[in-house]
């Protein structure tokens, strides 16, 4: 059993913990910094947007991290295997970049002398612009994206931690969210048409532990003329109330249970494999491109393998219905961090 939330709730409890570990379907839970009673050298928040599509994929962070912030800009070319990042990165800012408190409202935005990234929230939409100099040698990135808001169900978590009960993870994942708009490269213009190109957005907050390892997978495209996409993880935290594994369909969630990837820790651009506990999902998932992340300061890391590929295989929805999958492109990842 797993604990569905249907209720509006304070996150925290008076005493910094986790009120009500589970899930939900939007964001039921009230968030804020002042609720936190751990140290505030352990709050972590970001807010992470990929926008993808077969040809081509483009993502952005911001992300305050305490001690530190990124804010990152990640293209990837899959037709000629080529990745560009670009990132700033800040120590001590403890809060300061002022992320939203909530996912339904309020604007993340960071601008510098060299690179400048926002989020926009509108009722209808989100918006996210990007001005970055010398992203790709003297050529200047230029993104202007629009994702639509369809109000479609999400996966929300609110995760604790057994060995730190201060600690907690309190995340929204929202799938197949159809964009329209271009990102400029020099004289380079790449489009997004929101017939094939879809985005998910990561919006997480929380106290984390110092040292974990997590597994992430996402998929946003189209089935049988219906939108179709999941959010597949595990690794960190106490999921005995609640895991993040899910199906959505047409705007609608189908709640899956225990998910295990199967992928090579050696070679990770050899096949991976995503199965269930119920029987529910067979997934292959064929490489294409390694976004590696390499960050090491000692005691700050951020190691690990973000892989886009295609993923074949099937799902069965709540009512049986079984969705094929051929060749749609998502990404899986595993990431180790010391933070």
């Amino acid at each position: 059993m797993q604990n569905k939330i249907v209720f509006k709730q304070k996150l925290l409890d008076q005493g910094g913990h986790l009120a009500n570990p589970g899930y939900s379907l939007e964001p039921l839970f009230d968030y804020s910094r002042k609720d936190i009673t751990a140290s505030i050298w352990r709050i972590k928040e970001w807010d992470y947007y990929a926008v993808t599509n077969s040809r081509y994929a483009v993502t952005f962070t911001i992300a305050d991290l305490g001690y530190s912030a990124m804010i990152t800009v990640v293209f990837l070319d899959f037709n000629n295997k080529k990745i560009i990042k670009k990132t700033q990165l800040l120590w001590l800012t403890f809060g300061k970049l002022n992320l939203p408190s909530s996912s339904l409202e309020g604007n993340a935005q960071f601008s510098s002398k060299n690179i400048s990234v926002e989020f926009i929230r509108e009722n209808k939409q989100r918006i996210i612009h990007a001005n970055i100099l010398n992203f790709d040698g003297n050529k200047h990135l230029f993104a202007n994206l629009t994702l639509k808001d369809l109000k479609d169900d999400s996966i929300v978590i609110a995760t604790p931690w057994r060995e730190n009960l201060r600690a907690f993870y309190y995340n929204q994942k929202i799938n197949c969210m159809p964009t329209s708009g271009s990102v400029l490269i020099g004289d380079d213009s790449f489009d997004f048409n929101e017939k094939d190109s879809f985005a998910v957005l990561d919006w997480g907050r929380g106290v984390w532990t110092y040292k974990n390892t997590w597994y992430w997978s996402s998929l946003s495209g189209v089935v049988n003329g219906k939108r179709f996409g999941f959010n597949l993880g595990y690794g960190f935290g106490d999921t005995s109330n609640a895991t993040e594994n899910i199906l959505f369909y047409d705007g609608k969630a189908h709640k899956l249970d225990q998910v295990t990837f199967d992928m090579n820790n050696i070679d990770v651009m050899s096949d991976w494999m995503f199965s269930d506990n119920e029987n529910r999902l067979v997934l292959t998932m064929k490489p294409i491109l390694d976004r590696k992340d390499d960050l090491n300061f000692g005691i700050i890391k951020n190691l690990g393998d973000q892989v886009f590929g295609l993923f074949s295989g099937y799902a069965i929805l709540d009512d049986g219905t079984k969705i094929e999958i051929k060749d749609m492109l998502g990404f899986a990842e595993k990431i180790t961090n010391h933070y």
